[in-house]
């Protein structure tokens, strides 16, 4: 059976097209026509594109290939999700550059903000409320202080994560930072406290996630871009100290866990 005829105005794609990008007529392809076409972008990408290069809009490249503009979308947001493409404001979809391996599982057995730490403090606040995953994590009661550290890690000069810390008050008594210091100097008399405290041990998730507005703007994303939402809960004396809800970029960062070196991966 025959698929839906191209939407109005469309431009099949064409044979010279065709010995360019390798690509075939969509409506012949037994599988879905998004995810065929993302492949066929992904051979211009390779072949006509440089990195930083910013695509042709979208009722342009629909036309070239013969698609409605939704299927478009589809294969984009595929390609975005899988780090082929970059959405920037102000700017328009961009091919990306090779995804940055980082590092989430080091090796030592550290506090966060302990020596070698890669992230970099923002600013510190004290807050009674606190997500109700984070307070069922940290197994606080409701109305308890909390502190709230916000962090940032920048690789190879681009933004590729930012960082929720979250520390009971009650796990760091000691700790009250002055209202006169500086934001960073706030977080890090929360984070000094903390390497006080002996580690007993810490537990991590990784879950596909999309960036809340804060999240986009610390990363320079679009608002519901995807991310790698990575939680790790701190243990001491027998109870969580803290929490990290740390936010990558899913289109900029390769994950990597233990001492050994990355392995390249096929989809990018």
């Amino acid at each position: 059976m025959r698929g839906p005829e191209p939407h109005a105005g469309a431009v099949p794609v064409t044979a010279d097209a065709e010995d360019r990008v390798g690509t075939t007529q969509l409506e012949t392809v037994p599988e879905p026509k998004y995810w065929h076409l993302k492949t066929v972008l992904s051979e211009a990408l390779d072949s006509e594109f440089a990195v930083g290069e910013i695509l042709p809009n979208e009722r342009d490249l629909a036309a070239r290939f013969g698609v409605a503009r939704a299927t478009l979308r589809q294969a984009l947001e595929q390609l975005e999700l899988e780090g082929r493409l970059q959405r920037r404001r102000g700017v328009g979809t961009t091919v990306a550059p090779p995804r940055v391996g980082v590092a989430v599982d080091p090796v030592r057995h550290t506090w966060p903000g302990a020596a070698g730490d890669d992230w970099q403090p923002v600013d510190a606040v004290e807050s009674d409320t606190v997500p109700a995953a984070v307070a069922a994590l940290l197994a606080t009661a409701p109305g308890e202080a909390v502190h709230i550290v916000r962090r940032s890690r920048v690789t190879d000069g681009r933004p590729v994560a930012a960082e929720l810390l979250y520390v009971p008050a009650a796990a760091v008594p000691d700790c009250a930072p002055a209202a006169s210091l500086s934001d960073p100097a706030r977080a890090g008399a929360v984070l000094h406290a903390l390497q006080a405290l002996e580690l007993d041990g810490q537990d991590r998730t990784v879950e596909l996630g999309s960036a809340r507005a804060e999240d986009a703007r610390q990363l320079d994303r679009l608002p519901g871009a995807p991310v790698l939402v990575v939680t790790t809960r701190y243990v001491s004396g027998g109870r969580p100290a803290a929490v990290a809800v740390s936010t990558y970029r899913a289109d900029t960062c390769r994950l990597t866990f233990g001492e050994s070196e990355a392995v390249a991966l096929l989809a990018g």
